[in-house]
């Protein structure tokens, strides 16, 4: 490896060469990576949907969704099941396993799913859904006055959606807020009764005459010729003009003279508005590949020219632009790192002379750049988590390089010549560098093994780190060392050379008159010394589980809005979501004017608003001005407005949103049971347990409220007729939900046309009474006169996972209680409660679920790179026990210097922690080997083991304070910041910073202590074994005995 070293740094070139090409690579890479807001998250699954029209829920359960979770149950790799049968519709939701290849697992589900043959006769054939995890990136309001009607504003918003989605870097574009087209042909009993035809016979005439079909081709000599029928209808007009029935006299009665057509939208209630004005928002969706930023200016420059053409009475406004959020935060990313980078080249400049100063910060660039010319490869964009973790590891890559850079300047100041300086520094350095970089790397890498949701998050970071270290590694190697070998000897007589030498000289003085007769006192006092760092570890443990530092799983964000959901109970009269729409409404116009009262006027607070309702949901979307401008946060905002809504008392869910993270509740529970009556109690109690709990609100299951049902049973005798039961629903079928006679392709959708009686008979009661029945012989009976109507609660929703019914609790609570809740329910709950239910299974799901398999699959990963790092530096020390006093000294102290960073700065510990927690061992376990090399190599040269321990310590005192001081001045702008958009992201700092900060002290102490311990326990075996006594280490440490110790010079 010498030799290695040696050429590159005779070969100037060659080393400037290499520089220039992994700079001039990485800004290639960067210049053509992708550009996204956060890493894109994609799961192997898929909906399955089977639509059985006017089934209710319990025959949808019994004849589709059953069905269906037994042909798929046999798919490997399927990680969640679940399944929902609404009228009309069964879903079925497969997750698989995120190592599966995504390609054959739904290759697979579509097989299982079409080798069904089972299903009603009625039902529409399954569609499957691969599941995308899409965001919305950007949302345009097309808004329409009074004068515009909704169908005019449907067209204009669908024709924007397809000119949107053919621009470039536009992955998908979707319309919100809009309803489905649809023809109704209206028909009333009287005029069925008039003309002498059924729905049915209606139904059979429009089917029959609106279509198209081919007949084939002629072949002549003149060419081939192509026979085709049109007829299919696609207007009112069409429609109107078709023959339903032919008269004796030979006149035709026409659609137009029995029925009236509605071309308009499907009966479902809805209202969409932005600032009162009815909206659809046309939604640009991310997706697997893009970039955000040419994304946004295509679609502005599209915007601006489109806003100068819309029609009168549509107006356009760009609603939200993530794009703007991703500027920001690269922006404020990117000061972070030039203000850490900057305090790291001050730093270096102070301690160290300015030539090594500058190539170091050069190294860190180039160190950059390289890592930036392999993302691309390994499909990581340029997103805020990765430029985080530049950010993050400025203070981590520079070690190596201040550590090479420090040994061939302290053989400078030893008078050898620059080329031998750098050869020789270079050299002795070597080992404790890069088994250094290579644990870290390992620490790393563990971090993008996941799987799971955060997965991406972490993958992101670990990559950017590990490839910074292996260019940071062939830099501070093979190309420091070239530009540190025409290093000369300080000039005495620069006024700036003596102030810098003056500065950096002080390093040196502390470490000789301070820290060695400390580190002197402390090996004499080492079983002291030991217990005093154990107990520090202990006490930070006992931070943790006192609940002094707060834990949560991942840190919460806050949004840049606000989103206000109420369910009301299914069957609620439209009118009263309306009355609760118009109830958020009033509390959001309170809350402005709360802020205009307190700021005299000046104050701004929303920017603009959107609200939904339909049926019998409501949604509120609050969307707030700019962090800086106003005078609340998202989360103040949140709880301002939902005490100013007032309550709900007939809602059944009713939540207000601010975070951008997961918006599952933090407490869910699942349970499942076959016996229906045993699983409702069970979730009674469960609920009645968790709104017993002080800030715990929002408790709710999933079951949806019980619907009114009318049932029919014929009346005795009515079979005599020729009626039965399946002819009653179907014609009651036929009447009320429509019978539906084909599918017109319009702008891409199709439009359903439905025969039907009118709406106003159909929300009438008495009409339902008297609808006539009709025989196979002509008769027409009223249905009251063949059976009886009936009332019950009939279910809405059924919910099943893992092939059962399932009804899931959930509960709101402050995220700093979250694990206070569930281990208080773990522990004093829930095994008299699994005694009470013996029926019903229990488990975690949401949150609780993925955090668990989280820690059980990173402490896994841990424990094998742990296991890595250990084989690693025992075969690079030959020992087995020098391993575990390097890596013991470093992981549990690096969490306890963590747990106080936390407690000092206010962050509750999340997984990012310990990635910080993590790459700060990787520093620490740098700056130990460091220390136990430098002993081995005074050692082998003559030194007892205190001499060796006292002299390593004095003479690696500079280059160990200056990774740890690196380190923590790169992230103190982070630390420092107050944006609410980099709070998320501080914690990774805090536990890097802090952790290396105590590991500074472990290093200098503790590690020389355990040593010195090490050898007391290596004299007490060896007497046992050979009956000599070696030296005691005490003795080794007489003060006469030291003071006589001259400084080693360089070998």
């Amino acid at each position: 490896m010498s030799s290695i070293i040696r050429w590159w740094a005779d070969n100037k070139v060659a080393a400037n060469l290499l520089m220039i090409a992994l700079i001039i690579a990485g800004i290639v890479a960067y210049l053509r990576m992708e550009r996204e807001l956060e890493p894109y998250v994609e799961f192997p699954g898929a909906q399955i949907s089977v639509v059985w029209r006017g089934a209710s829920p319990q025959d949808i359960e019994e004849q589709i969704t059953v069905r269906m979770e037994e042909a798929v149950s046999s798919v490997e790799g399927i990680k969640e099941l679940r399944s929902y049968s609404n009228e009309g519709v069964a879903t079925l939701v497969v997750i698989g396993n995120q190592d599966l290849d995504e390609g054959k697992f739904l290759e697979e589900l579509k097989r299982q799913i079409d080798s069904i043959s089972t299903f009603p006769a009625a039902a529409e054939p399954p569609q499957l859904q691969v599941f995308r995890s899409r965001s919305e990136l950007m949302r345009i309001a097309v808004s329409g006055d009074e004068t515009v009607s909704e169908q005019t504003l449907k067209h204009f918003a669908e024709a924007t959606r397809r000119e949107i989605g053919l621009l470039g870097h536009v992955p998908a574009v979707e319309l919100f807020g809009v309803r489905n087209e649809e023809i109704s042909i209206e028909v009333s009993e009287e005029e069925l009764r008039r003309y002498g035809v059924s729905l049915a016979e209606v139904a059979q005439a429009v089917g029959g005459t609106s279509v198209n079909i081919s007949a084939g081709n002629v072949r002549s000599d003149g060419g081939n010729v192509q026979l085709r029928t049109r007829s299919q209808a696609d207007t009112q007009a069409d429609f109107e003009n078709i023959v339903v029935k032919q008269m004796p006299n030979g006149a035709v009665v026409r659609v137009s003279d029995m029925a009236k057509v509605i071309d308009g939208f499907e009966q479902v209630n809805l209202l969409a508005t932005v600032n009162g004005q009815r909206t659809i928002l046309v939604q640009v969706m991310s997706g697997p590949q893009m970039n955000i930023v040419k994304m946004a200016k295509n679609v502005h420059e599209y915007f601006d020219a489109a806003s100068r053409r819309v029609p009168p009475g549509i107006t356009m406004t760009i609603w939200q632009d993530s794009s703007l959020d991703y500027m920001s935060r690269i922006r404020l990313i990117g000061s972070n790192f030039l203000m850490g980078l900057t305090l790291v080249l001050i730093t270096l400049l102070l301690f160290l002379r300015p030539a090594i100063a500058i190539w170091v910060a050069v190294g860190i660039g180039t160190a950059f750049a390289g890592g930036l010319a392999l993302l691309p490869l390994l499909d990581v964009s340029f997103n805020m988590i990765s430029t985080f973790a530049f950010l993050l590891v400025i203070g981590v890559i520079v070690d190596d390089a201040i550590i090479v850079g420090e040994a061939i300047h302290s053989r400078t100041e030893e008078g050898e010549e620059g080329l031998t300086a750098a050869i020789n520094g270079t050299t002795m350095v070597i080992k404790p560098v890069i088994f250094a970089v290579l644990t870290t790397m390992i620490f790393f890498a563990p971090w993008m093994m996941l799987s799971g949701g955060t997965s991406e998050f972490t993958r992101s970071i670990s990559l950017v780190v590990i490839l910074a270290l292996t260019f940071s590694l062939v830099e501070s190697l093979l190309i420091l060392p070239a530009h540190l070998s025409h290093l000369k000897p300080v000039n005495p007589e620069s006024r700036i050379a003596r102030f810098q030498g003056a500065i950096a000289d002080s390093i040196l003085w502390v470490a000789r008159k301070v820290y060695r007769p400390v580190m002197i006192g402390a090996l004499r006092h080492r079983y002291l010394t030991a217990a005093i760092f154990v107990g520090g570890m202990v006490l930070s443990v006992g931070l943790l589980t006192n609940g002094l530092v707060k834990t949560i799983f991942f840190p919460e964000t806050e949004s840049d809005q606000v989103a206000v959901t109420v369910e009301l109970p299914e069957g609620t009269p439209y009118s009263r979501s309306l009355e609760v729409l118009a109830q958020i409404q009033a509390g959001e116009k309170a809350l402005e004017d709360e802020i205009n009262l307190s700021t005299n006027g000046e104050g701004e607070l929303i920017e603009n608003w959107y609200t939904r309702s339909r049926d019998n949901n409501i949604l509120a979307l609050v969307k707030l001005v700019p962090p800086e401008t106003r005078t609340l946060t998202a989360k103040e905002t949140a709880e301002r407005l939902r005490a100013l809504i007032g309550e709900v008392p007939d809602a059944e869910t009713i939540t207000v949103n601010y975070k951008n993270a997961d918006t599952d509740p933090p407490i869910q529970y699942m349970l499942n049971s076959t016996d229906l009556d045993a699983l409702n109690a069970a979730a009674e109690d469960l609920m009645v347990k968790l709104r017993s709990y002080d800030g715990v609100y929002n408790v709710v299951n999933d079951v949806q409220s019980a619907t009114d049902e009318i049932q029919f049973d014929l009346k005795p005798g009515a079979e005599a007729l020729g009626i039965t039961t399946a002819d009653v629903a179907r014609q009651v079928r036929q009447g009320f939900y429509g019978e539906e006679v084909q599918r017109l392709p319009r702008d891409g959708e199709d439009v359903r046309v439905f025969v039907r009686y009118p709406l106003s008979d159909r929300q009438s009661l008495d009409f339902l009474n008297n609808i006539r029945i009709r025989t196979a012989d002509g008769r027409e009976l009223p249905l009251y006169a063949v059976a009886d109507i009936r009332f019950e609660k009939g279910i809405s929703q059924i919910n099943r996972r893992e092939r059962r019914r399932a009804i899931v609790v959930s509960a709101e609570v402050a995220a700093e209680r979250i694990q206070e809740i569930r281990s208080d329910l773990a522990e004093n709950f829930f095994t008299e409660f699994d005694r009470n239910h013996p029926l019903v299974r229990r488990g975690n799901i949401g949150r609780a679920q993925g955090e668990a398999e989280f820690f059980a699959e990173i402490m896994t990963l841990l424990l094998i790179a742990i296991g890595v790092a250990y084989f690693l530096v025992a075969v690079a020390f030959k020992s087995y026990a020098e391993p575990i006093l390097i890596l013991l000294a470093a992981i549990p102290f690096c969490f306890t210097g963590a747990m106080v960073g936390h407690l000092v700065m206010g962050f509750p510990l999340s997984i990012l922690s310990y990635m910080g927690i993590m790459a700060a061992a990787g520093v620490a376990v740098n700056d130990n080997l460091v220390l136990i090399d430098y002993v081995h190599q005074l050692r082998d040269r003559g030194m007892d083991g205190a001499q060796a321990l006292i002299e390593a310590g004095t003479r690696r005192f500079r280059p160990i304070l200056l990774t740890s001081l690196t380190t923590f001045v790169g992230l103190l702008p982070l630390m420092m910041e107050r944006s609410m958009q980099a709070q998320f992201l501080i914690p990774i700092g805090v536990g890097l910073a802090f952790g290396v900060l105590f590991a500074l002290f472990v290093t200098l102490f503790f590690v020389p202590a355990l040593y010195g311990i090490g050898a007391d326990i290596k004299r007490f075996f060896g007497y046992l074994v050979s009956g000599h006594k070696r030296p005691a280490f005490d003795a080794l440490l007489d003060p006469k005995r030291l003071e006589e110790i001259a400084p080693v010079p360089a070998e």
